[in-house]
């Protein structure tokens, strides 16, 4: 047996990501949408696995997030939450599962977490949704808040530019999360914004922050895996470091099975019954 899959891993759940936040240790997060994916970053260690409406993009091939619906996140969080034993998953609730009404964004999240072994769920916005996470948060559902960008408003802002670049949008942000916090928010994403105003942010709450593109000084830290991976290449910002290129090894593979397969040296003797 893998030493990576002891036979009681330890769970990680919210009370584990508040006493890494207080005890000083960076949080590792990252985005699955499929069995294998998932059962990699469990393997290895990562303490958060979000399945992310970012499936619209880099696994239905969308602009947006907006396309991706309630049924299509369940589908992925059943395949990544029946792999995995260590990693807390939580789900992104998509673009309007929870902005109509908040007994509708109820249903929706516990419709999630009746449905898949998710952790809990995931809201962007702030102030707006202060509401929504306080109803789902109080009746038990472990919400994890969004600030800075926010993908599923990218019609409204009309392009991916940092947030926050203004001491009046920054206030506002801050607010944001601080009002995510008091509705009852376990932990607050914050992406794109200058990494001066991460650092304010985690030092204006009690709650872990995990950045994406929001400077070193957030609790934690999150990728789209694909992105740092270098699988998915339509897409580039600046804060994604890759870690491999996973795109050419690829590309590389198949065009050597596709030779070998037209020069008749696969199969082979060995490889035939």
């Amino acid at each position: 047996m893998s030493l990576a899959s002891p036979p009681n891993p330890k769970r990680v759940t919210t009370r584990t990501i508040q006493e890494m936040k207080d005890a000083d240790i960076p949080i590792a997060c990252l985005t699955a949408y499929d069995f294998l994916m998932a059962r990699t970053l469990d393997n290895v260690g990562i303490d958060i696995i979000l399945v992310g409406d970012s499936v619209s993009n880099v696994f239905q091939g969308n602009n947006t997030t907006l396309p991706v619906t309630l049924e299509e996140m369940i589908y992925h969080t059943k395949a990544v939450s029946n792999i995995v034993d260590r990693a807390m998953v939580v789900t992104d609730l998509p673009f309007m599962s929870y902005q109509v009404t908040v007994e509708e964004a109820f249903r929706n999240a516990g419709k999630i977490m009746k449905e898949t072994r998710s952790g809990g769920v995931k809201v962007e916005g702030g102030k707006r949704v202060a509401k929504v996470v306080e109803k789902i948060s109080g009746e038990g559902i472990p919400t994890m808040g969004h600030v800075g960008l926010l993908p599923q408003s990218i019609l409204k802002y009309g392009g991916y530019q940092p947030r926050g670049r203004t001491e009046e949008e920054a206030q506002e942000i801050i607010e944001d999360a601080i009002a995510l916090e008091e509705a009852g928010a376990f932990a607050v994403v914050i992406e794109k914004v200058p990494a001066d105003l991460g650092k304010r942010i985690t030092e204006a709450l009690t709650i872990p922050t995990i950045g994406i593109g929001a400077g070193p000084d957030c609790s934690g830290q999150i990728l789209v895996t694909h992105d740092m991976l270098g699988l998915y290449e339509d897409f580039q910002p600046r804060f994604v470091r890759k870690y491999a290129t996973l795109n050419d090894e690829i590309s590389k593979a198949v065009s050597q099975y596709i030779e070998d397969i037209k020069n008749r040296s696969f199969p082979n003797e060995s490889e035939s019954y």
